[in-house]
């Protein structure tokens, strides 16, 4: 595999192994020792899958105080990933970096505790992967504006599909600042 760390530092992209023949495929999608050898000392504990169809937006989510380091892939279809720094006193507050995953390629993106993520559904379905560090706690769950001016996210789509929670988030400037990660916990 191959690990390449993103402009966020510590948001890592990796690159699976295939290996095709006339049969198909197969890759390794997750093995702890080389994983950790990568700079990934997470102990993950829950795998998710969510599909959506084209034009769906999910996030820009974190947990707190239950932070969750995430693993996440496209098992099919594409979307475009998206992670920003929240915490506060990085100096990479409020800076964000997008990837276009995609069923063919694989590629898996590492996100840290401490930031937020979402993203979005390019095809007409997307079937996605999550596999978290640490299990869900829905009184963790936060949502921020996905679409938040101070952020500046460019979009490859104009007008998402969002749920209520969505809808409703706080931009960052108006999320309370003792309710974000600190940059070094």
């Amino acid at each position: 595999m191959k690990v390449t760390e993103l402009a966020l530092p510590g948001v890592l992209m990796i690159e699976p192994r295939i290996f095709d023949d006339d049969r198909g495929s197969f890759l390794e999608t997750y093995n702890a020792d080389r994983y950790r050898d990568a700079g990934i000392h997470d102990n993950f504990v829950q795998d998710n899958i969510s599909r959506s169809k084209k034009g769906v937006l999910r996030g820009l989510h974190f947990q707190r105080p239950h932070d969750q380091a995430k693993l996440v892939q496209v098992l099919a279809g594409e979307v475009f990933d998206v992670v920003v720094d929240i915490r506060r006193a990085s100096p990479n507050f409020s800076k964000w970096v997008g990837v276009t995953l995609d069923a063919k390629t694989r590629v898996q993106i590492y996100i840290p505790k401490g930031f937020a993520h979402a993203m979005c559904v390019l095809s007409d379905e997307a079937l996605f992967s999550y596999k978290v560090g640490s299990y869900y706690d829905p009184a963790s769950e936060h949502s921020l504006l996905w679409n938040d001016p101070k952020i500046g996210i460019e979009w490859p789509i104009n007008k998402p599909i969002l749920n209520e929670k969505d809808l409703g988030a706080a931009s960052l400037g108006d999320f309370p600042e003792d309710k974000l990660p600190v940059f070094g916990e």
